[in-house]
């Protein structure tokens, strides 16, 4: 499977350019042209960052079959809901200190719930 390929075909079904995507990751419509002609292999970094501006999961990039691609076998999938997209995309967004911060707080809150 050549990726940059799969990811113009997923681009173009979504109707967007390469502009489109430059503005939903960060990258640079000459590196999103690079990537797609197969000049250069993005990493799993920037295929997450592909994959949420096509609002897919990362599986979704690789699927070659027809038809929706389908979570895989003991993928739970659950929707998630807006305030928890909300939570992670602000997550993502931070730093690798101020993740950790939330991650303990996240914790601390849970257990604090149990008891």
């Amino acid at each position: 499977m050549n990726i940059g390929e799969r990811l113009r075909q997923l681009r173009e079904a979504r109707s967007f350019s390469q502009g489109e995507i430059e503005k939903r990751t960060g990258l640079l419509r000459c590196y999103v042209s690079r990537v797609e002609c197969g000049h250069t292999t993005p990493s799993i970094e920037t295929l997450e960052k592909w994959a949420k501006a096509l609002e897919l999961d990362v599986y979704q990039l690789f699927f070659s079959g027809k038809g929706d691609p389908k979570a895989p076998s003991g993928h739970a999938g659950p929707a998630l809901t807006r305030k928890t997209r909300q939570l992670l995309e602000h997550f993502e967004k931070a730093n690798s200190r101020h993740q950790q911060l939330l991650l303990d707080m996240a914790r601390y809150v849970a257990k604090r719930k149990r008891t």
